[in-house]
C-alpha cells in the first residue's frame, strides 16, 4: 500500500503543474496576441501620416528665355548653348538669368565631347546643371530646358 500511496502523489502534482503550464500559455499567447494587435493598430494609423506631410511638388510659372552662349570644352571644341528656365508660380517676374549663364559656362567648360556626346551624358549634365540652378536661385527655379545644343 505504501507504494501505491508514493505513486499517486507525484500523479496529482503533475496534474496540478499541467493546469499551471496550460494557464501560462494561455497568458503568454493572449499577451502575444494583443501585444500584434497594438502594433497593427499603430501602423495603420500612424504609417500613412509621412505621405500627408510630403510637400506638393510647384506650380510652373513663367518660362524666361536665354540668350545663347559659346562655351569652350575643355578638349579645344566648342558648345553652342541657348536655355530656357521655369521658374515657380510663385515667382512675380521673369529671373535674371545671369546666374544661370555663369553656373553653365563652369558646368560645361570642364567637359569634353565625349562626355556630352550620348544622350545619357548631356542628360546627367543637365540634371547636375538643374541641381545648381535650383540652389542658386532658392528654389525659384523647377526646371531648364535646352533649346539650343550644338558642339563643333
Amino acid at each position: 500500500m505504501a507504494t501505491a500511496t508514493l505513486k499517486a502523489a507525484p500523479d496529482a502534482e503533475e496534474a496540478k503543474g499541467g493546469k499551471k503550464s496550460k494557464k501560462m500559455i494561455f497568458i503568454i499567447a493572449g499577451a502575444v496576441l494583443v501585444l500584434g494587435a497594438a502594433a497593427a493598430a499603430y501602423f495603420l494609423l500612424f504609417a500613412g501620416g509621412g505621405e500627408e506631410a510630403a510637400e506638393p511638388a510647384p506650380e510652373p510659372g513663367a518660362v524666361a528665355t536665354l540668350d545663347a552662349i559659346t562655351v569652350n570644352l575643355a578638349d579645344g571644341h566648342f558648345l553652342k548653348l541657348k536655355m530656357a528656365l521655369q521658374a515657380t508660380a510663385e515667382v512675380a517676374e521673369a529671373p535674371d538669368g545671369s546666374k544661370a549663364l555663369d553656373l553653365a559656362i563652369d558646368q560645361f567648360s570642364n567637359k569634353g565631347v565625349d562626355e556630352l556626346s550620348s544622350n545619357k551624358a548631356r542628360n546627367l549634365a543637365k540634371q547636375e546643371l538643374l541641381e545648381k540652378v535650383e540652389k542658386a536661385y532658392e528654389g525659384e527655379i523647377m526646371d531648364i530646358y535646352f533649346t539650343e545644343f550644338v558642339m563643333q
